[in-house]
């Protein structure tokens, strides 16, 4: 199903937007804390707090093409894609806050399978809001360019999600002297917004017939999802694109509380207020940008910014400092528009398929999609822990103060100016094989 020449309005906008105060928290806050929870209060060694991230991740990859199928047979059999982002929304808070409820003093192993587990279903339920979620814009609106001013809408509240979440919870967690506690009231705070966030955008979603559908099995799921991947290039370049893109912003965001700490030697706060404000102003202007020269050029000009303020703080390997926080806000400006215009690409991509093949798979894709950006963003975690590993970066426990060799601080700074960089520029690449432009879509 896709839009039918629906009038987009702003009840659909303000619902639809509220949603990113829950994935934006969500996809903000673990990648920021979690490692650093698990290696410097849990004292986990660092490759260990990579694995149990990247199994969560990778479970969501394995998930996210399933949920997209059920997604659109729920559509077809219930008229509606809502009960499922109801569960998720309901079920995150639970085990967010299970995630960080780390009993002190049972020991690296048990902490790390508590953490794991908890994560595991906490990622889960996430995934059940959240694939069909990146499914809705093609259905709630038609035309190019408001798909664009309802993702814009969207990338607002998500930089202020990432903003709240990112500058406020770490303060919250270190209002507390014993840091389990500091996590704990964290997670509390956080998963509330999370899930409050989520099941209220759920209600955007519309209600529809109900048809019969035939009963498909697990693998049919699979296979929905490599035929989308087969049949729609577009997709496949698209993808790609966000994949690496994803991948660069999280190995950065990862990075953030390292960079914060043992390269400035300063809370982690002021640094996401630099990345996040300038996206908050530009969100919006990219959408302006993209009316006039195209989505396609607006969205490689930001991509290029971010790549090269990245670059340029490969300069704390000598001169760390405060100069650090004008391309950090250069990096948050292109952001909003990294973020912004791709997602407002995928409904294109949607809609184009469905005029082609004549199918109705908003989820599918959405599951495909879901599943390249969780890779994208576990293997930052992954990326940002083997660096630290290599570098000789010593992680541990509670209040244990370690001083870090010359070497790790290096890795550090490494992983949050070429690496990223480096990525950004084979995401170039890979976009530059994205074929649709307007004129393909609005026929």
């Amino acid at each position: 199903m896709t839009a039918a020449q629906r009038v987009l309005t702003r009840k659909t906008i303000a619902t639809y937007a509220i949603g990113s105060l829950g994935t934006g928290g969500f996809a903000t806050l673990p990648g920021l804390v979690l490692v650093f929870y698990l290696t410097d209060t849990l004292g986990i060694a660092a490759l260990a707090a990579g694995a149990i991230v990247t199994v969560a991740k990778v479970w969501d990859v394995i998930i996210d093409p399933v949920i997209g199928a059920r997604s659109d047979r729920s559509l077809a059999l219930r008229g509606s894609r809502r009960p499922g982002m109801i569960l998720g929304s309901i079920a995150l808070p639970v085990f967010f806050i299970l995630t960080f409820a780390v009993p002190p003093g049972i020991g690296p192993l048990a902490s790390g399978l508590w953490v794991l587990l908890a994560f595991l279903i906490t990622a889960t339920a996430f995934s059940l809001f959240q694939v069909p979620y990146i499914a809705l814009p093609a259905e709630l609106v038609s035309d190019y360019d408001d798909r664009t001013k309802l993702i814009s809408a969207r990338v607002v509240v998500l930089t202020i999600a990432i903003l709240l979440f990112g500058a406020g919870a770490p303060e919250i967690r270190d209002a507390f002297a014993d840091e389990h506690t500091g996590y704990l009231v964290m997670a509390i705070v956080a998963g509330v917004l999370i899930g409050g966030g989520m099941l209220v955008s759920s209600f955007v979603a519309r209600t529809g017939p109900v048809s019969k559908a035939p009963r498909i099995s697990i693998a049919d799921n699979y296979r929905a999802g490599l035929d989308a991947l087969k049949r729609s290039q577009p997709f496949r370049a698209l993808l790609l694109t966000f994949l690496l893109q994803g991948l660069a912003t999280g190995i950065m965001l990862a990075g953030a509380s390292y960079v914060a700490k043992w390269v400035l030697g300063t809370g982690v706060t002021f640094l996401f207020i630099a990345l996040i404000a300038p996206a908050i102003l530009f969100a919006p202007l990219w959408a302006i940008v993209s009316r006039r020269v195209g989505k396609e050029r607006a969205f490689s000009f930001a991509s290029l910014l971010f790549g090269v303020a990245a670059l340029s703080m490969v300069l704390l390997v000598w001169f760390p400092g405060e100069w650090m926080y004008a391309p950090v806000a250069l990096a948050g400006a292109a952001y909003a528009g990294m973020q912004s215009l791709p997602m407002s690409m995928l409904p294109d991509v949607i809609s184009h398929d469905a005029a082609r093949h004549g199918v109705g798979s908003a989820g599918t894709f959405g599951g495909v999609w879901t599943a390249g950006e969780t890779t994208g963003m576990a293997l930052g975690a992954t990326v940002l822990t083997i660096v630290l590993a290599a570098s000789g970066y010593l992680e541990s426990v509670g209040n244990e103060v370690v001083t870090q060799p010359p070497s790790a601080i290096t890795g550090i700074v490494l992983s949050f100016s070429i690496v990223p960089s480096v990525i950004i520029a084979l995401s170039m690449w890979s976009f530059s094989r994205y074929p649709l432009r307007k004129a393909d879509i609005d026929v």
